[in-house]
């Protein structure tokens, strides 16, 4: 490559003069050009010459750069790097497959160790505890305006309480990835009702006016992550929920059922076979209709802890 760069230099080079003298020919055998054109000629092609000259060493160097190195000339040598490299790829390749067969083996493990617990242990009880969120939002204390005359009365719903959901749950391991079980789970809300004047003054006061919300559903837990200490999955479950308290609906009913669902978007279990603590994120949902919604979306977070027997 150095040698087809310098060849094509020595003809730039020597085509040069030819065209300048070409150029000076051309100005000779016409009367109209004066001195000028012959100087202005004469130092376009000095500009151009000193170009070439500027231009020599940058191109040695790229032809320097481009010849081959001595490894590359070396039969012997390129044999070496040749070997190296198939070397290294026959290493890397058992290496693959040797990590392949230790993860395969570590997951046959896993899952005959779980398989083996399942049958071991596959009764599962667990207690917790969940948020009354949706509760808080829907039913709260109403304030008294002082904007009406000394003799109006109204009535307000003041001092609410809540209990939280709390919930216990059996399950039985069908497969070590799937189980089926039953839960209950309790809430209930807990107000007063206080009658006031327009100056906001008390007139009396029903203490303890309630509601309380037992759902029993039907569950099944699907578990995707095992570990030997921690677990993920999801669940679902389906029944039916009670609504009843101090208070009637709009149908003059205290009691009233309804359909219940419940939703684990996704569950973590910590702890060792027979002992272990849980956290879910997910909801409990219970209405019959746009007028009779008793859960949406409460219980969306929970802790538990259980035993597996």
């Amino acid at each position: 490559m150095r040698r087809k760069l310098q060849i094509l230099i020595v003809v730039w080079l020597l085509g040069l003069p030819l065209m300048a003298q070409s150029v000076e020919v051309l100005f000779d055998d016409s009367t109209t050009v004066d001195t000028t054109m012959h100087v202005a000629a004469d130092t376009i092609v000095d500009s151009v010459l000193v170009q070439v000259a500027d231009t020599i060493p940058a191109m040695d160097t790229v032809a320097q750069a481009a010849e081959p190195t001595p490894v590359m000339n070396d039969y012997y040598n390129w044999r070496n790097v040749r070997t190296v490299r198939d070397s290294l790829k026959h290493f890397m390749r058992t290496a693959r497959r040797s990590l392949h067969s230790d993860i395969s083996s570590m997951r046959d493990s896993v899952r005959q160790d779980l398989c083996e617990m399942a049958r071991k242990r596959p009764h599962m009880i667990r207690i917790g505890w969940g948020d009354q969120m949706f509760e808080t939002l829907v039913w709260y204390n109403q304030t008294h305006s002082t904007l009406y005359p000394e003799s109006y009365i109204g009535q307000y719903e003041e001092q609410y309480r809540y209990t939280q959901h709390w919930f216990a749950e059996y399950q039985y391991r069908v497969r070590y990835w799937f189980s089926a079980g039953a839960l209950v789970d309790y809430s209930g809300v807990i107000w007063d009702k206080v009658r006031r004047n327009g100056k906001g003054e008390e007139l009396n006061r029903d203490k303890n006016c309630n509601f309380h919300n037992i759902a029993i559903m039907a569950t099944a837990r699907f578990t995707y992550l095992h570990s030997k200490y921690v677990s993920l999955y999801s669940g679902l479950g389906a029944g039916v929920n009670i609504n009843t308290g101090s208070e009637t609906d709009y149908r003059d009913r205290k009691t009233a059922v309804a359909p219940a669902l419940s939703l684990t978007v996704l569950g973590m279990s910590v702890g060792n076979e027979q002992w272990f603590g849980a956290v879910e994120f997910g909801g409990l949902y219970s209405l019959m209709n746009i007028h009779e919604v008793y859960m949406a979306g409460s219980r969306m977070f929970t802790v538990s802890v259980g035993c597996r027997l």
